[in-house]
């Protein structure tokens, strides 16, 4: 193996880590079926683009409920017990909704009152997961951690949707039992984690729901760094990053495509967001010059999609919009936890998945409106021109702002 190579997998020399990798693989794939399935069964139910915006805000409206408090409960909460119970629950949902498609009685308000049910169950699992990582593998290769995950996440993006595009004709409730049924490999690997090998965090007081959620707002507000950081995030979330409203009316109503082309192109997106993950992995570090690049090409790919009616010359864009996105969104993680103190990280976390997630309600609301009013021509232009404008004013304010430094420190604990 190269030396290339070994940087870029330098985490999964922990036992621990491996076994959270291998679950992650088979799990996320079966998610990444689900996703796709979703939003096609909403389109063929209803046949209107808005309604896939309305399951768009009944998954993310759990984040902007209750995701600001979600770091706390994640310093508070044993972070692998936690993740036990969240993929069990999830297991759980995915049931209900395989049950509920093959059987033949599936109704919106069904589809989306799971689909609320599972946000709300992401909510924790999302920071618990991060907090889980920094357990598995410490400081050091956290960043490269990071990475990799974010690696497997858009690995499982190109297989997914790509056998979800072949499985769709025999119906979305397929996809959804697949996903049900993966769980139990994420499952085997928690399980099978040996605690004693975690990396230890300091000790701390258990933080109190509000005055937890205070103390997290008011050390984010001394980091102007952070701020514009966060800020970004808050901004390409909520205008720029909704495929799972634009792609399944690109595919079918743009396009006058099927569910194949459906599959494809967000395996094409999901193909170049491994290559922006995969890179964001070799460097072994946060880097802010690699998070601006990433995020120009995310913008400006968005904004040249607009006109398009060619399927092969969207899945191209696709493929760099998914590059960009990723190389963007790692390093912007991996900077804002390395910033993060232990006893606040949980918190850190949270607000990072907050600024991503939380408008996710009504961003979805707002895309599907777009592409009801205007198609996936305005949707984009929209996501583009927003986004441009954000990225350069966060380029600047990155220039002017003290640098988060990702050393260790003295007082950051060794491998228990």
């Amino acid at each position: 193996m190269t030396k290339a190579a070994k940087r870029t997998f330098h985490s999964l020399r922990y036992r621990n880590y491996r076994l959270f990798f291998g679950g992650q693989i088979v799990s996320q794939t079966g998610s990444w079926m689900q996703r796709i399935a979703l939003g096609w069964f909403v389109l063929q139910l209803t046949h209107s683009p808005f309604d896939v915006g309305v399951m768009a805000f009944a998954q993310f409206f759990p984040y902007m409920a209750f995701g600001l408090f979600a770091g706390v409960l994640a310093d508070r909460l044993d972070a692998r017990r936690t993740v036990i119970g969240t993929q069990v629950a999830q297991l759980v949902s995915a049931s209900a909704l395989a049950w509920i498609a093959l059987s033949g009685f599936a109704q919106p308000w069904m589809l989306y009152t799971i689909a609320f049910i599972n946000g709300t169950v992401l909510v924790l699992d999302v920071p618990s997961r991060q907090q889980l990582t920094y357990r598995m593998v410490g400081r050091d290769d956290l960043p490269n951690a990071i990475a990799l995950n974010s690696t497997l996440f858009n690995a499982s993006r190109i297989f997914g949707p790509a056998v979800a595009g072949v499985v769709l004709v025999a119906g979305a409730g397929i996809c959804f039992l697949v996903n049900a049924v993966s769980f139990l490999a994420v499952l085997l690997g928690l399980l099978a984690m040996r605690t004693s090998e975690f990396f230890a965090l300091r000790e701390f007081e258990r933080p109190r729901i509000l005055a937890g959620t205070r103390e997290g707002l008011a050390w984010v507000r001394q980091q102007p760094r952070m701020v514009v950081l966060l800020t970004l995030t808050f901004v390409l979330s909520t205008f720029c990053f909704n495929f799972n409203v634009t792609l399944p009316v690109l595919a079918k109503v743009t396009l006058h495509g099927h569910a194949y082309v459906y599959g494809l192109l967000s395996a094409v997106f999901g193909a170049g967001a491994l290559v922006g993950a995969l890179a964001a992995a070799s460097l072994g570090r946060a880097s802010t010059k690699t998070l601006l690049v990433g995020g120009l090409v995310f913008v400006a790919g968005e904004l040249l999609l607009a006109p398009l009616h060619s399927a092969i010359l969207a899945g191209v864009l696709l493929f760099f919009v998914g590059a960009g996105f990723t190389a963007w969104s790692a390093n912007s993680n991996a900077s804002l936890q390395l910033a993060a103190p232990d006893h606040l990280r949980g918190r850190i976390i949270g607000l990072y998945f907050y600024a991503f997630n939380g408008t996710g309600a009504l961003a979805g609301i707002l895309t599907g409106w777009l592409c009801a009013e205007g198609g996936t021509e305005l949707a984009f232009a929209s996501a583009g021109i927003v986004g441009l404008v954000a990225m350069f004013g966060a380029a600047l304010a990155l220039g002017w702002t003290p640098r988060i430094t990702t050393r260790r420190r003295a007082d950051q604990p060794q491998h228990a």
